[in-house]
């Protein structure tokens, strides 16, 4: 005989076979969902015991609820903190400048710039005044009008130019762009010689002469070294005496 339902007053009605065996299919995929979320919180290689399945289910429950706490298990290391990446320098180190630039100059054997010279005739003239007021900055190298004026390293022509005081002129980039070098009073350029050429040590790229203020009876190539500044501009940076390179 079937009992009344105490709220709806309807009997009761006794569980069939069916019901039975969805109790059961529910109650098996309830247990494979909390097995599952079992084993993504325990770290691993770590044994599933009764304890770590508690606080597994423990935590899906507080992540239910919105109550997300990280607590790291003793067995736990911290992460390593990941080192800063490398600095990547702009420069190829084997072409860097060295702290001392007359050192560095004199490390690269430049070749002498005007054709048929000797190291012995150079003369320093780097520290003598001109015009009562300024210095040379320079070394002037006599030579007869037409001389081939030679690159003394590879480079590039950084520009060609003409003024009052130098004639004349081409300021050559050095390798690394560091350095510029300035060779005045030329009579004329080389042929094809133009701003942005890349330059090999040793080319032909203009001819002793006098232009500019240059004696017109004393033909020479006036030639400079100056270490740019970090603005790399053609037209500034620290003189170095040529003499004590190139000697």
């Amino acid at each position: 005989m079937k009992r009344p339902n105490v709220r709806t007053g309807r009997a009761a009605r006794s569980p069939t076979t069916l019901d039975l065996v969805l109790a059961a299919a529910i109650g098996f995929l309830a247990g494979m969902a909390v097995m599952a979320a079992v084993v993504t919180r325990v770290p691993a290689g770590t044994a599933i015991t009764p304890s770590a399945a508690v606080e597994a289910v423990r935590g899906v429950v507080q992540e239910e609820h919105g109550e997300v706490r990280v607590r790291p298990s003793g067995n736990e290391t911290p992460p390593a903190v990941m080192p800063p990446p490398p600095h990547v320098s702009s420069v190829d180190p084997i072409s860097a400048v060295s702290a001392d630039p007359l050192a560095d100059l004199r490390s690269r054997g430049l070749t002498l710039p005007v054709h048929g010279m000797k190291r012995d005739d150079l003369r320093d003239t780097f520290n003598d005044m001109r015009g009562g007021t300024r210095r040379h900055e320079a070394i002037d190298v006599l030579a007869p009008r037409h001389t081939p004026v030679l690159a003394v390293e590879d480079g590039t022509v950084a520009r060609l130019f003409a003024s009052e005081a130098g004639g004349t002129t081409i300021y050559q980039f050095d390798p690394t762009e560091h350095y510029i070098y300035y060779y005045a009073h030329l009579e004329n350029y080389a042929p094809g010689v133009e701003e942005g050429d890349r330059l090999k040590r040793g080319q032909v790229i203009g001819y002793v002469g006098t232009t500019g203020n240059a004696p017109k009876d004393t033909p020479h190539l006036h030639f400079a070294i100056f270490k740019m500044t970090d603005q790399k501009k053609w037209w500034q940076g620290t003189p170095i005496d040529p003499y004590a390179v190139l000697r």
